[in-house]
């Protein structure tokens, strides 16, 4: 029984020896905040100095792999711990602790990791997270390069993993097992927008010992603040809606330091580092994070209104509808349904390719959460290499397109698409 087994060292034991208590770059002259600020002053001053180098408004960018000491104490200051700096790049640079700090307060956590990429973030926790022998719930609506390293890799570490439906309480209750570790979840899923029930799932799970990570990549701390809602890391591919301009990879987890610093330690042996270029371009990005999802939540609301009317739609998938099978969970814990709007045309695969091929505001692409509209076809795109019946299976048609709303005028991306569906 994988109850049974021994656990094994997880990654971050081997870590352990070389990043015990270093501090993380929290700096000496970093301000106190106001901790009932609201998310649009946060998201442009929360984690930066008051006071930088050469009297710069901007943060800037810390272009080195390494850090140098004045002399031999410094050194066994910092490897004491009595010293507040950096040492080497794959450890720490100040331009990234201004993002980490900036998105500790926009989630109202302790401490926030930077990583390359959303998948990194994601890999990286799981690896830290689950010793051998443990077992894993996800949600089926995951994205599925999750599920893939789940599948393929977290199995040959001897963790073992169940599947359940979105929003299924009672599914999750009956999956819980005594070496359960981590529920894992989108919240929304990916592609059909499904509201998880954080508070509810939560509670169930920490009854249990189960520690609960929520992916809020499509929801943002904007729009839901899963921490506040009982979450224990809520993580994010701020490649999306934080970064918000199509230009950066990158991903982040944020939650309470007794749980994040064995992801950092982790981190540090991995090596899954941003570098502090594109560290930078997020901090940038970040501070309109607030008024950009203003307009992507009322773009997103108004296409999904739209299309819920259009006869040529077979069905529409968004959590600010009353048509959606979480729309009461969606209005009683976010602020927002986002920017992407997931429907169905009625029509085939050579009808839905002529009206993506008929659009000409969005960009037919992968991603979302940009200042341009995207557009794609999950069936030849996220979902190509994927055999026809398991696509069947998951709900994947043949016409079924996924809309990720920009900032441009919402009547112009209307008027877009209600052209390109005479195309079809």
């Amino acid at each position: 029984m994988a109850a049974d087994r021994q656990p094994t060292l997880s990654i971050v034991d081997g870590a352990k020896s070389e990043m015990k208590d270093r501090p993380r770059g929290h700096m000496s002259n970093l301000p106190d905040e106001p901790t009932n600020r609201g998310s649009a002053t946060s998201s442009v001053h929360a984690g930066e100095l008051r006071q930088q180098e050469a009297n710069a408004i901007t943060t800037p960018i810390y272009q080195t792999s390494t850090f140098w000491f004045r002399n031999s104490k410094e050194v066994t200051d910092y490897q004491e711990g009595k010293s507040k700096r950096e040492e080497y790049g794959r450890y720490g640079n100040p331009t990234w602790r201004s993002v980490e700090r900036k998105i500790s307060a926009l989630e109202g956590g302790e401490e926030t990791i930077l990583f390359a990429s959303g998948m990194c973030a994601a890999t990286t926790t799981f690896m830290a997270l689950l010793p051998a022998g443990s077992h894993l719930i996800v949600t089926s609506d995951c994205y599925r390069r999750t599920r893939q390293f789940i599948k393929q890799f977290l199995s040959r570490m001897g963790v073992e993993t169940t599947i359940i439906e979105p929003s299924n309480l009672e599914a999750f209750a009956s999956a819980i097992r005594p070496n359960t570790k981590i529920f894992f979840t989108e919240s929304p899923t990916n592609p059909y927008l499904r509201v998880i029930d954080v508070p509810a799932f939560t509670k169930l799970a920490h009854e249990k010992g189960v520690k609960v990570i929520i992916d809020s990549t499509f929801a943002t701390p904007v729009n839901h603040k899963a921490l506040s809602d009982g979450a224990d890391l809520v993580l994010h591919s701020a490649t999306k809606y934080l970064g918000g301009h199509n230009d950066l990879l990158a991903g982040t987890v944020t939650g309470p330091r007794e749980l994040i610093e064995p992801i950092r330690s982790a981190l540090g042996v991995l090596g899954g580092i941003i570098d502090a270029h594109a560290a930078w371009l997020l901090l940038r990005g970040i501070k309109t994070l607030d008024i950009r999802m203003e307009r992507h939540n009322s773009n997103g609301l108004s296409l999904a209104r739209h299309l819920e009317a259009h006869p040529m739609i077979r069905k529409v998938w968004y959590p600010g509808l009353e048509s959606h099978p979480d729309h009461e969970i969606a209005e009683r814990i976010m602020n927002g349904a986002g920017g992407v709007v997931t429907f169905e045309i009625e029509t085939d695969l050579a009808g839905a390719m002529r009206f993506i091929d008929a659009t000409t505001i969005p960009y037919q692409a992968p991603s979302l959460g940009g200042v341009e509209s995207l557009i794609e076809l999950p069936v030849t795109m996220s979902f190509w290499d994927v055999p026809k019946e398991k696509r069947e299976e998951l709900g994947i048609t043949e016409s079924l397109v996924r809309y990720a709303c920009g900032i441009e005028n919402a009547v112009d991306i209307i008027a877009d698409i209600d052209q390109a569906l005479t195309k079809v």
